[in-house]
């Protein structure tokens, strides 16, 4: 056996500061003093046996104890890692067999001046490492996690980024002089065989997997990729679903088509050659001489009960209406005071209005599952902060490369990344922290509101930006050492090592700067730089500074003082001039600012397009017969009347409901007044140019004539009203707020508006008539015309002889009408096979003016943001922290649940592009059980008052929080796990311990029963990056979908408590999860509806319903089509459009299929040419023509919402809604319309036998 031999013992000269130089000493080992057990005994129990005979003293282990702080802190939630690396350095501190592997190289003389004698300070050594040894050490140590800042603890102490570590740089930089840490140079030589007669130590390791000792386990799969199994994969995409490789529902749709075609054309085709042969048919009389009514044939068949019901009913509306309209034309006066006095009154509920302008409130509804969740977090951690953010980028600056002494591959550093331009960006942050505003006679500065975690011992700001690695400070960015030849470190190097560790107070190149923010958090490089690649962030192209400022949950004032600053910042970004910087930015309130300036800009667009309808209206209901007779003739006073109706209705139903306190939103300020002027105008239209196209019977007053004209008209208005208000109605079950406040206010509008024009209207109308009569002018009517007029004769206007004249016909003929059915179904197929392409959601930059500075900041955001925002997986109130169960279901660390929520989370972000989280999380709970360690130097305690005392504290009387037994070693539980925790939360991070939780944590956990227990607490991590909206809806779908797993697998379901995600967008992005269900819902109401009324007030004509029903789906179908072809996305605005064009369908189509169904013409096809020709000329001038003047203003609004959603969708609404009505319904009801009503044939007959009108209806 060879004699033990050493290499050195005890201490002897300074190196530099308070790190010494060992002495050379080469005779046996000494045996330690009895005061040095307790240190052996914990740091190296290896080495513990016999009469402890080491090569080293007391000192030598208190310095090893030091020195092993930060990796013991950071690695020991590994036990075996901590084991292996504790193992390297006390054999080479105290091994008795050090001459075995240590040789020195050089050394220098010292005198010590107690024991008075000459000695040797070693200033260098070689240590000779067996690479087995090395290896098994780094692979043991290489997962291990440091959760407060993401990532892996290596990347802190390899002074390299994780991925370039390996077993020996990481050996040699722990060894190295440059590190800061180590007093002289040691060289670690790497070998497994004996080498210039050495023998590498070459101790036995423990591996990750498995125990230290009885009472520690292996390393959690979160520490240790091999106690894990696989790596978690993705689950496969879903297949598409086709059909000979195409998509299969346009496979399905075309094949129907055709089907539907070849059907279609052989039944037209076999009726066509059925009727050659026989010749005469319902169709076609002999002869156009033989002119009798057809009905005389059927006149015989029985009248059936429904029929006669259908009829009564139909009499008792026709009755109704007529003495209606004739008492209102007799009594104008009282009549349309009763109306301006109920106007004034529902107008008088004006002094209650509140508007919506917060985009919460709009979107989501109070009792939805996000809005729940942020009430919670906000009650139990505080309202998420509100965010102030730039992107800069440096166009005029050049790209440079940095060559690290004395050695080392050229590092490439980014345009933004050089130091002129990093000292002019700290100007302007310095200039921001400096703005003022005045809220109240109040200055207003950023301190006074921003998020300052370390309050009160620390009031610095919480500034995320590159500046904060040089503490934001001009001095400490020209930090360089070197002498005249060689730049040793700088900016660079500081730069390098802080995007690793952004953690570390201490750099370990020769700078020793901290790389802490001020605010005593870490700054991580993927929320201050953006444009790099991979993690080469010395790469980046653009820089981000983030000012977070404190969000406050219900007290308005200190929120007024965060927007009058907010204010500031954007005027003061705006007139911000630098050539050298290009900067885009935004701030909390931008958003709403933005919206609030659109819709101001917009309020023009939207005048000029109702002005257009209103001259549009005033001209057409005049019918002009002569020049001369132009002013006579006009009805300019009457138009404008009719639109201040449709107005008044509008105020009148925003009255009502702000009397009950419901609040106006933006959608319906824009939409509801565009709806009601299309249904009212329409019904306008209606009336006057019925009344214009009778001609008064003999002995018949102006009253009745008019009574007789409403009787004949206002069941069609009432039918179509009245079905518009009962869908909108309906409406109001979505759970979208949006969409809800705009069916109740749009409903009563619509409601009111409908009982207007048939009281007040109908009033002025017999009021205009005799001013007509009289010859006294429009506007004017005082002044008489010398124009006489003879007696009141009927008019058709130009557009009216067009429709019976020329377009009924033609589009009724025979070869015309399959044609039309054919490409109408044609265009349905089309829109039934795209309309699951149509995409969800509502892109941000749409709500933006064209012309806004955050347009310019989305574009900015989508290029350089390199993490999404951040996600917070919270664990309800109710969860046993003090238990070694309740803590095994939360923690990542050794001993875990490999199921529990941290690992859940992991696993998460181990496959971040499928399920979107970025980042493994940061775990409070994993971090206080190694602060609390007792080997860790961070949780201690005044012997004297029992007060915690700060690690940086020296003072004899802190001691250890918990003994160093192998009790004292466990977790702790029951009440020590409570007495430590808020001291835990309390401790800043220091150079002793980097582990304290203030900044950290400091909110996640939530105290409660006078801090004797744990509520609620949370889990952060940050999203990948998020561009669109399908991004947005995915990323919390999958959050959702883990939560709910973590919940399912800590078995808490039955508890009534659950784990939740929580991000500060989902609030607005939930709709999207159910839109699809809601849009379905939604339309099939109000097609429900529309059908039961119809059907109703038709006279119970079930299959006329049944048309008009299946019209409007066919329109709603179409307009999906259109959404489709012209990016139109589907969201609450979109969704409310649809909503309201089944209300202006109605319209297009009810009038029609009314005349249809009361014609007592022949054949389906006269009653359709009949219909086509009344009800079609004012249909399409009441609406398609007002509607398209208002509409085509649009288009030149600035904002994008306004062209997209509204433009784009009206456009498409009022010309497929015209199309249908006026091309395919007359048509389709040519076909498979109801046959005639033989009551109602026989109660027309009855009602004008002798009359002129017996020969115009029948002859």
């Amino acid at each position: 056996v060879l004699p033990q031999l050493c290499v050195w013992y005890g201490e002897c000269g300074v190196a530099s500061g308070d790190k010494r130089y060992n002495c050379a000493y080469d005779g046996p080992p000494i045996a330690l003093p009895e005061d040095g057990y307790d240190l052996m005994q914990e740091l190296c129990p290896g080495l513990f046996f016999g009469n402890v005979s080491a090569c080293c003293d007391v000192h030598q282990l208190q310095t090893l104890k030091n020195n092993l702080q930060l990796p013991l802190q950071f690695l020991s939630r590994c036990p075996s890692c901590f084991y292996n690396l504790i193992n390297l350095f006390c054999e080479l501190t105290c091994s008795p067999n050090q001459s075995d592997f240590l040789n020195v190289t050089s050394t220098i003389p010292y005198y010590d001046p107690i024991l008075k004698e000459n000695k040797s300070s070693i200033t260098e050594l070689q240590y000779f490492i067996g690479e087995r040894f090395a290896n098994a050490m780094y692979n043991a140590c290489k997962d291990v996690e440091a959760p407060s800042s993401n990532v892996k603890a290596l990347g802190l102490l390899c002074g390299k980024d994780v991925k370039d570590c390996n077993a020996t740089n990481w050996i040699e930089y722990m060894f190295s002089k440059d590190n800061g840490q180590t007093p002289f140079s040691i060289i670690p030589i790497f070998s497994d065989v004996p080498v210039h007669g050495m023998n590498p130590m070459n101790n036995a390791t423990k591996g990750c997997n498995e125990s230290m000792d009885d009472s520690t386990g292996p390393c959690s799969c979160q520490d240790c990729s091999i106690v894990c199994g696989p790596k978690p994969q993705p689950p496969p995409l879903p297949t598409p679903w086709l059909l000979f490789g195409l998509d299969a529902v346009y496979v399905i749709m075309w094949i129907s088509y055709m089907g539907f075609l070849l059907i279609f054309f052989a039944l037209v085709f076999g009726v066509w050659c059925y009727r050659r042969r026989h010749f005469v048919s319902e169709y076609t009389p002999i002869d156009s001489n033989i002119a009798f009514s057809v009905n005389s044939h059927r006149d015989n068949g029985k009248i059936t009960c429904g029929e006669r019901l259908g009829e009564r009913f139909e009499k008792g509306l026709r009755m109704t209406f007529t003495s209606w309209g004739a008492f209102c034309v007799r009594n104008p006066r009282p009549v349309i005071l009763f109306s301006v006095v109920f106007i004034a009154m529902c107008c008088s509920g004006f002094v209650y209005i509140k508007a919506t302008t917060n985009p919460v409130d709009l979107w989501s509804a109070p009792s939805s599952q996000a809005r729940k969740e942020k009430e919670y977090f906000d009650t139990h951690f505080g309202p998420f902060f509100r965010t102030e953010q730039l992107i800069i980028q440096a166009p005029n600056s050049h790209p440079s490369t940095y060559s690290p002494y004395p050695s080392g591959a050229d590092v490439p550093f980014g345009s933004p990344l050089s130091k002129e331009i990093l000292h002019q960006v700290l100007d302007l942050q310095d200039a921001i922290v400096n703005i003022t505003a005045s809220f109240d006679n109040e200055t207003v500065m950023l301190k006074d509101i921003c998020l300052a975690p370390l309050a009160p011992y620390n009031n610095n700001c919480t500034i995320l930006s590159v500046l904060n690695y040089f503490q934001n400070s001009h001095s400490v960015l020209d930090h360089t050492i070197g002498d005249e030849f060689f730049v040793y470190a700088d900016y660079h190097t500081h730069f390098l090592y802080c995007v690793r560790a952004p953690a570390s107070l201490n750099d370990t190149s020769l700078l020793h700067d901290p790389c802490l923010g001020t605010f005593g958090g870490p700054v991580f490089p993927w929320l201050v730089l953006g444009g790099y690649d991979d993690d080469n962030y010395n790469n980046a192209t653009a820089l981000v500074i983030t000012f977070p400022v404190n969000n406050y949950y219900n007290d308005s004032r200190k929120l007024m003082k965060a927007l009058a600053w907010e204010k500031e910042f954007i005027n003061f970004l705006k007139n911000y001039d630098n050539p050298n910087l290009t900067i885009s930015f935004s701030a909390e309130r931008s958003i709403e600012d933005e919206i609030n300036r659109e819709s101001e800009s917009d309020i023009g667009t939207v005048l000029i397009s109702y002005t257009v309808m209103f001259v549009y209206i005033s001209i057409a209901l005049g019918h002009i017969q002569s020049c001369r007779r132009l002013l006579v003739d006009s009805k300019i006073s009457l138009g404008i009347a009719g639109i201040l109706i449709v107005l008044s209705s509008v105020a009148c139903s925003v009255g009502i409901f702000s009397y009950f306190g419901i609040p106006l939103t933006l959608i319906v300020i824009e939409v509801i007044p565009f709806l009601v002027l299309a249904i009212g105008v329409d019904n306008i239209f209606i009336i006057v140019q019925t009344l214009q196209r009778d001609e008064r019977l003999q002995g018949e007053t102006l009253d009745k004539q008019i009574g007789r004209v409403l009787g004949d008209v206002a069941p069609s208005m009432f039918l179509s009203s009245f079905s518009e208000t009962v869908a909108f109605f309906l409406g109001t079950l979505s759970t979208m707020p949006a969409v809800r406040t705009f069916s109740l206010f749009a409903g009563m509008a619509v409601l009111i508006d409908f009982i207007l024009q048939v009281t007040c209207f109908v009033s002025l109308l017999g009021l205009d008539i005799k001013r007509q009569e009289r010859n006294r002018l429009d506007i004017l009517c005082c002044i008489k015309s010398n124009e006489e007029m003879s007696r009141a004769q009927r008019s058709e206007s130009i557009l009216f002889l067009f429709f019976k004249n020329l377009y009924s016909p033609y589009l009724l003929k025979d070869w015309m009408r399959p044609i039309i059915i054919a490409v109408f179904v044609g265009v349905l197929s089309f829109s039934t096979a795209v309309m699951h392409n149509v995409e969800i959601g509502l892109d941000q930059s749409l709500s933006m003016p064209d012309d806004s500075y955050v347009m310019d900041y989305f574009n900015q955001l989508s290029k350089y943001l390199h993490a999404g925002p951040p996600v917070y997986f919270v664990l309800e109130e109710g969860h046993n922290y003090t238990s070694l169960e309740g803590q095994n279901m939360v923690c990542g660390g050794m001993g875990c649940n490999n199921d529990s929520l941290v690992q859940q989370v992991f696993n998460a972000a181990e496959i971040g592009s499928y399920t979107r989280i970025g980042y493994a999380p940061s775990s409070w709970i994993d971090d206080y059980f190694d602060w609390v360690k007792p080997q860790s130097s961070c949780c201690r305690v005044y012997n004297t008052t029992g007060q915690f005392c700060n690690a940086s504290v020296t003072d004899p009387s802190c001691t250890r929080c918990r003994p160093l037994t192998q009790e004292g070693k466990q977790r702790p539980q029951g009440k020590d796990f409570m007495t430590f925790l808020p001291m835990f939360l309390l401790d800043n991070p220091n150079p002793k311990c980097g582990k304290g939780g203030h900044a950290a944590y400091n909110s996640a956990v939530n105290f409660i029963n006078n801090k004797s227990d744990v509520g609620a607490t949370y889990f952060m991590t940050y999203h990948t990056v998020l561009k669109t909206s399908s991004d947005f809806i995915d990323a919390m779908k999958k959050a959702r979908v883990i939560a709910d797993n973590i919940t399912e697998t800590m078995g808490i379901k039955e508890k009534n408590y659950r784990v939740f995600p929580y991000s500060v967008f989902y609030v607005f992005y939930e709709q999207y999860l159910t839109i699809v269900h809601d849009a379905i819902f939604n339309l099939c109401i109000s097609l429900g509806s529309i059908f039961l009324v119809t059907t109703l007030l038709l006279g119970f004509e079930v299959w006329a319903a049944v048309v008009v029903s299946i019209t409007i789906a066919m329109i709603i179908i179409n307009m999906f089509g259109v959404m489709w072809l012209w990016g139109i996305s589907l969201n609450a605005v979109s969704l409310v459009n649809l909503v309201m064009s089944c209300g202006i369908a109605v319209e297009f189509c009810s009038h029609v299929t009314r005349a249809f169904t009361v014609s007592t013409k022949g054949s389906r096809v006269e009653r359709a040419e009949e219909a086509l020709s009344h009800m079609g000329s004012s249909v399409f001038s009441g609406i398609t023509l007002t509607k398209f003047g208002g509409i085509v203003v649009l288009a030149f609004s600035k904002s994008q919402i306004f062209k997209i959603f509204y433009f784009r969708m009206y456009l498409a609404m009022v010309l497929l809604g015209a199309t249908h009505g006026l091309i395919f319904l007359p048509v389709l009801l040519s076909y498979i319309g109801p046959s005639v009503n033989k009551a109602k044939t026989r109660a027309t007959q009855e009602r004008t036998r002798g009359t002129e009108r017996e020969r115009l209806l029948y002859f």
